[in-house]
């Protein structure tokens, strides 16, 4: 086999495994293996492209086999930038930014900085420093085991009144600190036992209330189905659309904000996603700039308005954590409601978490830190 042909073999091969990639994960099947394929579809469409190129170099513009390849290739390309489109400023917002006037409202406002630590980082002063830097009201840390709730105690506790410590040595640990009052804390195992959530009542300087959702489902393993996810996922987005209070959501999710599983979520709550029409914010993972995606999420309901979104630096971790602003109008935004879910759907969602709670298992991923060290 001589070199041309050789390369043609690459091309091709090459393309056949992107189109089968870029279809599977339309199956909706709720296996790892298939759901982590719609992960990156910025790097999907940016293949296609090159493939694109690659099949026009090797085969001609003009040739049957180069037409159909580039014509392939471009669809595959279309197909991904449909989902990522939304998450750029070509894209109509999601989550409507604050008019002066809330802006000047402080007593409207709550900033929440919420960073997903890994929990082998020790690098504690980082993010402290991160903290003190920003003086969010609300501080979000995800997989804390003790030492990392021991140094965030140690470096920020005096600076809030309210806490809520759930460490965990198994990759599922939580902290939460406010400087606004908390009422109704809850600690919950939603789906899976020793994967839990935190719900709260957040009290505003203005004398109004919301519920925050604090949550860390399992990630999507190749192995293993993602029921539990998606049914924690799918759970938060009920619980917060029948809540009586506006809803904040946020947390590690473990899932991009194009795929089915979070789309599914956005109708069963009617929350919105501050990154649609602005930006993709890809916080994971923070060491290989070439394979990153939004994981990291904060839903609202339109109740909120945008004051503040940002990506800030590394703190060590594999996640880049996450700052956001906002501000409670006095009626909601209508006209920024995602698509509305059907009743059928509901169900479905409702059977998923009634099944996977009886499930007896471990969390996913819960040795992986043990195996790093």
């Amino acid at each position: 086999m001589d070199l041309e042909t050789a390369l043609d073999w690459v091309i091709w091969g090459l393309a056949g495994l992107l189109i089968l990639g870029s279809l599977l994960p339309l199956s909706k099947l709720p296996f790892g293996a298939i759901r982590g394929l719609a992960f990156p579809r910025e790097q999907f469409l940016g293949l296609a492209l090159l493939l694109a190129i690659g099949v026009a170099l090797s085969q001609g513009v003009t040739t049957p086999s180069g037409m159909a390849g580039i014509a392939l290739m471009l669809g595959v390309a279309a197909l991904h930038a449909l989902y990522i489109t939304k998450f750029t400023p070509l894209w109509r917002k999601q989550s409507l930014a604050a008019s002066p006037e809330l802006r000047r409202a402080t007593d409207r406002h709550f900033s929440l900085l919420a960073a997903n630590v890994k929990m082998s980082n020790r690098d504690y002063g980082k993010l402290i420093a991160l903290a003190e830097a920003r003086v969010p009201d609300i501080f979000m840390a995800i997989e804390v085991d003790q030492a990392w709730i021991d140094a965030l105690d140690d470096g920020l506790g005096k600076n809030y009144e309210h806490r809520v410590d759930v460490p965990l040595d198994n990759g599922y640990g939580l902290c939460l600190m406010s400087k606004l009052p908390l009422s109704e804390v809850e600690v919950r195992e939603l789906v899976t036992e020793e994967v839990p959530s935190i719900r709260a009542r957040v009290h505003l300087p203005v004398g109004e209330d919301f519920r925050l959702y604090v949550v860390h489902p399992e990630p999507p393993v190749i192995e293993h189905d993602t029921k539990g996810r998606d049914s924690e996922i799918a759970l938060v987005g009920i619980e917060a659309e029948k809540d009586p209070l506006p809803a904040v959501v946020s947390g590690d999710l473990n899932d991009v904000a194009w795929s089915t599983t979070t789309r599914r979520f956005q109708r069963l709550s009617g929350l919105l996603d501050p990154r649609v029409g602005r930006g993709m914010y890809n916080t994971f993972s923070a060491t290989m700039p070439w394979m990153r995606w939004p994981l990291d999420h904060l839903f609202h309901d339109p109740q909120f308005r945008l004051l503040e979104m940002d990506r800030l630096d590394k703190i060590g971790s594999d996640h880049f954590p996450m700052w956001f602003v906002l501000a409670m109008a006095e009626t909601e935004a209508a006209e920024s409601d995602p698509e509305e879910t059907d009743p059928e759907e509901e169900r479905e969602a409702k059977n998923m978490i009634k099944e996977e709670r009886k499930r007896d298992r471990d969390p996913i991923g819960s040795d992986w830190e043990d195996e790093e060290n």
